[in-house]
């Protein structure tokens, strides 16, 4: 796990770097490496703040803070909290896997463009073909395995109306989506 810690009006202490480095560091139980993790611990008279930004090897963020009267609890209750995010995701993507029941095959199948000296064949030429499954979901449980499995696009069984389709990444933080109006019998 990329790990960085930022001590804001406080003394930096190997102490708290190393318990704040050993209670994040669960994480890495739900998600492979890369992950990369930034953490600020502040102070001021009374509140101890922790902030933590947590990124998944696929762009998927997590963030959460905590303030208490004591560092370490902070640094043990923003723990708790991120862990319980990630878990919480975790599930969701393994309950989504799981299922069988509805879904749709689909072909997915990778052409070239002709090329323009290669008149001769003006047909696209098929590099790859693969058979992919539809799974049913929503638009949202799409969009957090576009994020998860950090895809261009994904196909799927739209819960909400029964069509194929497909959701993508646009410029920015936007999502596509096409619906191909195919319904599921």
């Amino acid at each position: 796990m990329q790990f960085s810690l930022t001590f804001r009006h406080m003394d930096a202490t190997d102490a708290l770097k190393n318990y704040t480095e050993e209670r994040l560091q669960r994480i890495t139980k739900y998600f492979p490496d890369p992950i990369s993790c930034n953490v600020v611990l502040s102070a001021s008279p009374l509140r101890h703040r922790v902030d933590v930004t947590l990124k998944l090897h696929n762009g998927f963020q997590v963030a959460g803070h905590e303030t208490t009267e004591n560092m370490y609890s902070s640094i043990d209750l923003v723990a708790a909290k991120i862990e319980r995010q990630v878990r919480k995701y975790k599930d969701k993507l393994r309950h989504h896997k799981g299922r069988d029941s509805g879904r749709h095959p689909v072909t997915h199948s990778v052409v070239t463009e002709p090329q323009e000296e290669d008149a001769a064949t003006p047909a696209t030429a098929l590099v790859k073909r693969e058979q992919i499954h539809a799974d049913p979901m929503t638009v949202s449980d799409a969009i957090m395995q576009i994020n998860l499995l950090h895809k261009a696009f994904y196909v799927f069984l739209n819960d909400d109306n029964g069509q194929l389709s497909v959701i993508y990444r646009r410029e920015g933080d936007e999502f596509g989506l096409i619906e191909a109006g195919v319904a599921k019998h």
